[in-house]
């Protein structure tokens, strides 16, 4: 059985980590009592504007390789520690070999977009199941879009024509899909900033996913900024965002659905600023985190392992199939596909 580390989620200001030994003593002056947890459970530190980590923390998890990443309130990425890199060089320079032959990044590029569609459909197709009548066939008739769009980037010649059909799909999803995966929401998708409640947990999951991605790339020792999907731009972590799309619709979409439409998604849970921003509350985040967590430990099929593996762990799962990928071990890349 394969067990899932824990992310530790630090969000309230004032927390303090420490280093006792080999476990993290978590301290807030207004919260009493001695929280101590072992640092072999922990595979790494998410931890908000306004936490502090300790000197001997932070050179502990820098030698065991265990990242930290800091987060802004509303949950946007900072900076991150890692500790040396891992991994074999050789890999490194097979990404950037791989990204400057433009056949091996057109044929990157559409795996991973293909995934992504791919799992578009399945969520479509499994809400589709629960549902009765006119939803159902607009559901099924979204899917069938999704499927036209696979036979079009099949033949898709540039990285160019990929990003086209990745734009089509992703406007029908959005724009269509989404009020009939979670009835009432607005169409579209809307980000920087995000404009209501839904998109804020959706913006917020991504970026829940992204560190998760991100520190399994760095992992085995692939650059999360080499990407081919998403090329290459100053600031950008773009093999991580490659990386990401075979699980936005499942990981992340699904869960916002699930809470939205079980009536967990409260009016105390986000708040609306004057810019017109809508962001987590503090009580919203702890709910978040608390079904994000859950949602780790769930069971997914894995065709290629052909056994069910846990959610937390399909990151680094993918991460070490791309590498062997692309050092020369697996002649194709392949992506997890929900089944």
């Amino acid at each position: 059985m394969t067990e899932v580390l824990k992310t530790l989620f630090l969000t309230t200001p004032g927390t303090s980590l420490h280093l006792e030994g080999d476990t993290v003593r978590i301290h807030h002056p207004e919260k009493p009592g001695r929280n101590v947890l072992p640092l072999v459970r922990i595979d790494q530190f998410v931890v908000w504007r306004g936490v502090e980590v300790s000197n001997e923390l932070m050179h502990r998890c820098a030698k065991d390789s265990r990242g930290i990443t800091w987060l802004s309130r509303n949950g946007r990425f900072l900076h991150r520690t890692t500790g040396p890199q891992n991994g074999n060089p050789m890999v490194r320079l097979e990404q950037v070999r791989a990204h400057d032959d433009e056949s091996r990044r057109l044929e990157l590029a559409k795996t991973f977009l293909a995934s992504k569609i791919q799992n578009y459909r399945q969520l479509l197709l499994r809400t589709a199941r629960d549902a009765a009548d006119e939803r159902k066939e607009k559901l099924r008739e979204i899917a069938q879009r999704h499927a036209d769009s696979l036979e079009t980037l099949s033949v898709s010649s540039s990285v160019s024509e990929v990003l086209g059909v990745e734009g089509k799909a992703g406007q029908d999803y959005f724009q269509e899909g989404m009020p009939k995966l979670a009835p009432g929401v607005f169409p579209g998708r809307n980000r920087r900033p995000p404009k209501d409640t839904f998109n804020c947990l959706l913006s917020f999951g991504y970026g829940m996913l992204r560190v998760a991605v991100e520190g399994a790339l760095e992992q085995v020792g692939l650059d999360p900024y080499i990407g081919y999907l998403h090329g290459v731009r100053s600031g950008q972590p773009s093999l991580a965002l490659d990386l990401m799309e075979e699980f936005r619709a499942m990981l992340v979409d699904r869960l916002v659905a699930t809470l939205y439409n079980r009536g967990q998604v409260k009016s105390a849970h986000t708040e609306s600023l004057p810019s017109g921003e809508v962001r987590l509350t503090d009580e919203g985040r702890t709910m978040f985190l608390e079904q994000w967590s859950k949602a780790r430990e769930r069971s997914w099929r894995h065709s290629e392992l052909k056994r069910d593996v846990p959610a937390g762990t399909l990151p680094l799962i993918q991460a070490r199939f791309l590498a062997r990928h692309l050092r020369g071990d697996q002649p194709s890349y392949t992506p997890w596909i929900a089944s």
